[in-house]
Order: C-alpha cells, then sequence, then structure tokens
C-alpha cells in the first residue's frame, strides 16, 4: 500500500541539544560532518522516496516539544528524531510522542549502549516504532528511509550511469 496522493508528505528532522555542534566537537562520537550537512542529506534521501524534510533545531525541551505538536497539528507524515541528551531524560518529549500519534525514528549519531552505562536507557526511543543508534549521520539516512518504508513511500528508480558508458 503506497502513500495516499494527498497524504502529507513532509517529515520533520528534529534535532536536539548541542546538534549545531556537529563536526565541530568530539568527532570520536559525532564525526566531522556539520548540522548543514546533516540536513542536506535528510533532504536528498527524503526527495528520494518523494518526500520533504523539515528540519528543527532546539536545545531546549520545550522547542522540541512545540514542534511536535506543530507536527501533529501540521499532521506530517513522520518524525526523524534526535533528542540528543534529552532522549534519557525527557519524560515529556516521551509523552508528547505517544500522543501525537506520529510515526517517528529515534536517531542517536553515537554507539549510547558502547558509551556510559547512565545513556543506555532511552525514553524517546521507548515511544518510537524504530531506533537508530552508532551510525553516525548515516543514522538519518537510514531513519528517513525506514520511515518513508513505513509509510508505504517507494523511492524512486536511480540511474546507474556506469551502464551507460
Amino acid at each position: 500500500m503506497g502513500m495516499a496522493e494527498d497524504a502529507n508528505k513532509t517529515i520533520y528532522v528534529l534535532h536536539g541539544p548541542s546538534t549545531d555542534l556537529s563536526g565541530t566537537c568530539e568527532p570520536q562520537t559525532s564525526g566531522l560532518t556539520t548540522l548543514a550537512d546533516v540536513e542536506r542529506l535528510c533532504a536528498d534521501t527524503a526527495a528520494r522516496f518523494g518526500l520533504t524534510s523539515q528540519c528543527r533545531r532546539s536545545d531546549h525541551e520545550e522547542g522540541l516539544v512545540q514542534s511536535i505538536h506543530e507536527a501533529r497539528a501540521r499532521a506530517v507524515a513522520g518524525i526523524v528524531l534526535n533528542t540528543g541528551t534529552y532522549s534519557r531524560t525527557s519524560v515529556a518529549l516521551h509523552d508528547v510522542l505517544v500522543r501525537s500519534n506520529i510515526p517517528m525514528v529515534a536517531v542517536r549519531i553515537g554507539n549510547t549502549c558502547g558509551r556510559d552505562s547512565f545513556r543506555h536507557h532511552t525514553f524517546t526511543a521507548k515511544a518510537a516504532f524504530a531506533s537508530i543508534s552508532g551510525f553516525g549521520v548515516d543514522g538519518y539516512r537510514l531513519a528517513i528511509t525506514g520511515l518513508a518504508a513505513k509509510l508505504g513511500a517507494k523511492a524512486a528508480p536511480q540511474t546507474d550511469l556506469s551502464a551507460q558508458a
């Protein structure tokens, strides 16, 4: 079953605290890719499935909650969410995600299970239909691909330029 023609084909990509520092600190955890690079990756990946990504970022829990409320009000198709440190502390984000009834994939750039034990628990992943951790920024591509599959969106055929040579 594919997406209905009149269905909202917008997905929100929400970035939490310190994601604006991607590419500038802790390269062993988050790599050298900037937030602008991540947002281009998200837009390109979404477009492959006929979707549009809209990115939002906030260092504040309230800002993320407001973005989720906005997503619900606009009836977006889905959410990709990297809440950063709020993933393990925010019951409020968990609750608003559950109540939004929007398909959501939780993304963490680093392998949270490979770090300190207090990072292993995540409230936001419990509200998601899928959780991706440890793939670096490629986790966003994987999340959008998985979300598109959940929504029934099909990837546009890719042209193999090497076959034309």
